[in-house]
């Protein structure tokens, strides 16, 4: 089934499920517990096409990513020495060097393969992977962490210091030839530096000395998934304390727009609250982002005239809709419960991602000898923060 198929599916689940819902509620909006079940299977169903639809399309471009060429195609006429474009890490000398050093470590190498390497030689003993394969590294990990395909993403060689308006100045009326007040704006900092992030991962000596095996694939999806999903789970949820500062932080992350009554329910009106607590220049990108409980809670809600305000995707390219926003769900924003942010609703891009220098990678020829295995530590330096609290609001839980 093609993902369109899957789309138009989950819209005629839907409608089915509005349908059963208009119909089976009594004027006290209570519903008997036979339907109430029937309601719930149907919701369950369309949030597992809903994550399929989400697998599909991942699987897609990464699918798409795979398939581009390692290097540019060789150009040029005929007798003419062909000019090697890049240098450093982004030469083709640098690029196969690291990848025959991959496969065969240190001792397989030629002091012709070594001396390429030298250019980027890590201080912890691995190499910095070249230019291209970091671009698929870097694909992937945006293919398993929704957050870096909407947060700003910068690179930097050390601590980076943002100013940033803390108190706005101000025009004041006055008469004719009087004084004109002052009103000066205030500046303060954010600092934004580098957490460390490792995973190790280990391949069978089998499989490397095999020519047929797509090493450049195996790993940049294995990095991007250990990778992405920690990244995310700390842009959310970290306290700062070595990792990034998240997004749901009490102090430095998004401004509590909207309280709800309920710690188990949100209404219409508390969804506008939440949509109108965002200053205007901020809501034309803003998007929302959600828990799957919280996107099953907002699918029974409806406005003052019993339409449903959640608006499903029918087509490839573009998500659910809240009052014309994108609607993202991740597993790292808490489930409706007392106290909590349960809603997100602001412009991503002014959390900011440092990513510091670039990935770098140590092969372990010896410490799973035993077991016919290689290992491969892959590390990043990255760091985030929100850099004006004021750009997200937040929905908390009565």
């Amino acid at each position: 089934m093609t993902i369109q198929e899957m789309l138009n599916k989950r819209a005629q689940a839907w409608d089915a499920a509005k349908k059963l819902l208009d119909e089976k509620t009594d004027e006290n909006g209570k519903m008997t517990a036979e339907d109430a079940t029937a309601y719930d299977r149907m919701e369950a169903e369309i949030q597992e096409m809903t994550d399929q639809i989400g697998r599909m399309q991942r699987a897609e471009a990464m699918d798409k990513a795979m398939d581009e060429p390692v290097r540019n195609a060789l150009s040029g006429k005929p007798g003419q020495q062909a000019k090697e474009e890049g240098t450093g890490r982004a030469s083709k000398a640098y690029n196969d060097a690291f990848m025959r050093w991959m496969r065969v470590g240190n001792s397989g190498v030629t002091p012709e393969i070594r001396n390429a390497l030298q250019v980027g030689t890590d201080t912890e003993g691995g190499y910095l992977v070249p230019e291209e394969f970091e671009k698929r590294l870097i694909m992937a990990l945006e293919e398993e962490n929704i957050f870096r395909r909407l947060a700003t993403v910068i690179k930097t060689n050390g601590e980076r210091v943002i100013p940033m308006e803390t108190a706005r100045g101000e025009a004041a009326w006055v008469e004719e030839e009087a004084l004109k007040p002052e009103s000066d704006a205030a500046f303060g900092q954010i600092r934004i530096g580098a957490h460390k992030l490792a995973t190790r991962m280990k391949i069978s000596e089998e499989l490397m000395q095999d020519s047929a095996f797509d090493m450049n694939s195996y790993i940049a999806a294995n990095f991007g998934r250990r990778m992405g999903d920690k990244e995310e789970e700390a842009f959310f949820t970290g306290d700062g304390s070595g990792k990034p500062l998240g997004i749901l932080a009490a102090s430095g992350g998004a401004e509590v727009g909207v309280t709800a009554a309920a710690a188990n329910e949100i209404t219409f009106d508390e969804v506008i609250g939440l949509y109108h607590s965002l200053r205007t220049p901020y809501r034309r990108k803003a998007v929302f982002m959600i828990s799957d409980a919280t996107a099953m809670m907002l699918r029974k809600v409806k406005d003052g005239n019993q339409q449903y305000i959640w608006q499903p995707s029918v087509t490839t390219d573009r998500p659910d809709m809240l009052f014309g926003r994108p609607v993202y769900t991740s597993r790292f924003m808490p489930e409706p419960a007392s106290g909590v942010k349960a809603m997100l609703f602001g412009d991503l891009k002014y959390y900011w991602i440092a990513d510091r220098t670039t990935r770098t990678f140590q092969r372990l020829n010896e410490l799973y000898a035993e077991n016919g295995q290689i290992g491969f530590i892959a590390t990043q330096r990255v760091d985030g923060k929100l850099i004006l609290p004021e750009a997200v609001k937040a929905l908390k839980m009565g």
